[in-house]
């Protein structure tokens, strides 16, 4: 079993580490893409859970440029793509089941160390949900897009004095890996039970944190 208590700090990201809501936001970006076609769409899916972790933003330009071959986006036409995307999870992501153990864990911890989240979902946005899921009291600091991963863990250690050999990691994609890499924090995978490994060989991983709770 996974020992927490060599920790005295713990980062959750969100979406597949807290919340069930991968699929949720897969569906989403297919549903915006849809009228470009089902290859465009499948291009976009694929991209999208290759990159787990990094913000929409970062996605809708990739999209924009390199899938679509149009110009770069606007302000204008990203913020009308951030707000259809909006529209389509954020109720759905509030709504979505918890990973089994997830809520436990966190309460549990909570006792013992700080908490925080760091997650690719805009902050403002991020915040709403945390909040309606009745969480916020449970994270000293609860961290989004559009920065990015590594900065966002950075800025988190920084901002609370943490040293990060003592500092846990837990994500489900790649963009949290690399994140604590660069940071030099501990990390521990959440790897959803059918879905393949994206982790490199010997990586810590748990299919949910029902084994974590003492």
């Amino acid at each position: 079993m996974f020992d927490l208590t060599a920790f005295q700090a713990i980062i959750f990201d969100f979406d597949g580490v807290i919340a069930e809501s991968g699929d949720i936001k897969t569906q989403a970006f297919a549903a915006l893409y849809r009228p470009y076609g089902a290859a465009i769409v499948a291009e976009v899916v694929k991209y999208h859970t290759q990159n787990g972790g990094l913000s929409r933003y970062n996605k809708f330009r990739y999209f924009q440029q390199q899938l679509l071959n149009k110009s770069p986006l606007t302000p204008a036409e990203e913020q009308m793509l951030d707000q259809r995307f909006s529209e389509l999870v954020v109720e759905a992501v509030i709504a979505a089941d918890a990973v089994p153990g997830a809520y436990e864990l966190i309460r549990q911890q909570h006792s013992r160390v700080p908490l925080f989240v760091a997650s690719g979902t805009p902050e403002t946005e991020l915040r709403v949900i945390v909040e309606r899921r009745g969480l916020t009291g449970y994270f000293k600091q609860v961290r989004g897009a559009p920065k990015l991963k590594e900065t966002l863990i950075a800025e988190i250690l920084a901002d609370h004095a943490l040293s990060p050999e003592h500092v846990l990691m837990i994500g489900d994609a790649m963009a949290d890996y690399a994140g604590a890499q660069a940071n030099g924090t501990a990390f521990l995978g959440r790897v959803r039970p059918g879905d393949s490994d994206p982790f490199p060989p010997g990586t810590s991983v748990v299919a949910d944190f029902s084994t974590l709770i003492a």
